[in-house]
């Protein structure tokens, strides 16, 4: 099983997500509204929705924030936001992948192009970067909720890839296009799950000395902390 390539999730177990709530929220909601204005507003209707739902729950996003988030997409019809990926190498040869919800494509791509520059890395075309990486569905589920045993088994009865324990959660991997339909099988033996998304998982994890790391850690943190960015992925090793 190649190393789990979320920032996000490295990020959490640094302790910075108390720091980033107001910031974690904002995203949450824009990645609700927007889906919300492009499908169905009933979450059961809607996977997309659905899932960024899921996730809000899984930051203790209050009710009130959920709900106000979708009545927001009835408003401001007008604007339109775009899912767009950009691909290159940060600091030390590190692939990097960045999924930004924006409403405006040239200050994002600005904005990424000089956090690359700025850090001795380079912001490359579609496809430079994601060779490395394998894209996937992944569910977790909270390990509190089953065990390692009984998640193996119904995960792969479910049609899933893979099953591990990450951390404090069950991690399932299975084919992108298959994510809903295992969640769904799921559905029937665990009723909370922690999230439900397509992530990019990447195929061999590069390894930078500890001398080295702290400043490639900075560089994701400053995309990460962007508020056009959704996700960001990279290969390295943690």
């Amino acid at each position: 099983m190649a190393g789990h390539s979320h920032w996000a999730g490295i990020k959490h177990k640094k302790g910075r997500a108390d720091k980033q709530r107001s910031k974690i929220f904002s995203k949450l909601s824009r990645e609700i509204t927007v889906a919300a204005k492009l499908g169905d507003k009933d979450p059961d209707m809607n996977s997309r929705l659905r899932s960024a739902i899921q996730s809000a729950r899984t930051a203790n996003m209050p009710k009130e924030n959920i709900e106000r988030a979708i009545d927001k997409s009835e408003q401001n019809k007008d604007s339109s936001f775009e899912n767009i990926r950009y691909e290159g190498f940060g600091p030390n040869k590190i692939a990097v992948i960045v999924e930004t919800l924006t409403d405006n494509k040239n200050r994002t791509a600005s904005t990424i192009r000089t956090i690359f520059q700025k850090n001795g890395g380079s912001l490359g075309t579609s496809g430079s970067a994601s060779h490395n990486f394998h894209q996937l569905g992944v569910i977790k589920i909270d390990k509190k909720e089953v065990s390692e045993e009984k998640i193996f088994e119904l995960a792969l009865n479910a049609g899933a890839k893979e099953c591990f324990l990450n951390g404090d959660f069950h991690e399932i991997h299975c084919n992108k296009s298959e994510i809903y339909n295992i969640k769904k099988r799921l559905e029937t033996n665990i009723n909370n799950f922690v999230s439900t998304e397509i992530e990019w998982i990447s195929i061999n994890n590069l390894e930078v000395s500890e001398k080295l790391k702290n400043d490639t850690l900075k560089f994701l943190e400053t995309l990460e902390d962007l508020d056009d960015v959704q996700n960001v992925y990279t290969n390295l090793l943690f």
